[in-house]
């Protein structure tokens, strides 16, 4: 049996930027998608704590270093500045490696550093 669960996490990292007029998805800083095990394009499930929001998209890698997690194209509706956010992503495992298989939890501080 096939099941998917949790990958990857980004847990409360902070929004900083909302474009509307864009293709679609949302940018995430390099380091955090590096942290998290999460590639460019790879799909992610998004929850907004500040207003209860859950919505899909993929990933567009953003600068390293810039702290950058901005919504584009129609998510941004779903989001303000400085809203935060749980950014998570999906695996699908065989039922025996899913119970073996720790996910990557990232907690980035407050401007959506690593902590070291």
């Amino acid at each position: 049996m096939i099941i998917e669960v949790l990958k990857s996490k980004i847990h409360r990292a902070k929004v900083t930027q909302a474009e509307l007029n864009y293709v679609g998805s949302i940018t995430i800083d390099e380091d955090l998608i590096e942290a998290a095990n999460i590639i460019p394009n790879e799909k992610v499930q998004i929850v907004n704590n500040n207003n209860g929001a859950r919505f899909e998209t993929y990933v567009i890698k953003g600068e390293r270093g810039s702290g950058t997690v901005c919504l584009n194209g129609a998510t941004a509706r779903l989001a303000q500045v400085g809203d935060i956010v749980i950014i998570m992503s999906y695996a699908y495992m065989e039922a025996q490696e899913a119970r073996a298989y720790e996910p990557i939890l990232i907690f980035p501080d407050g401007d959506n550093k690593l902590l070291k």
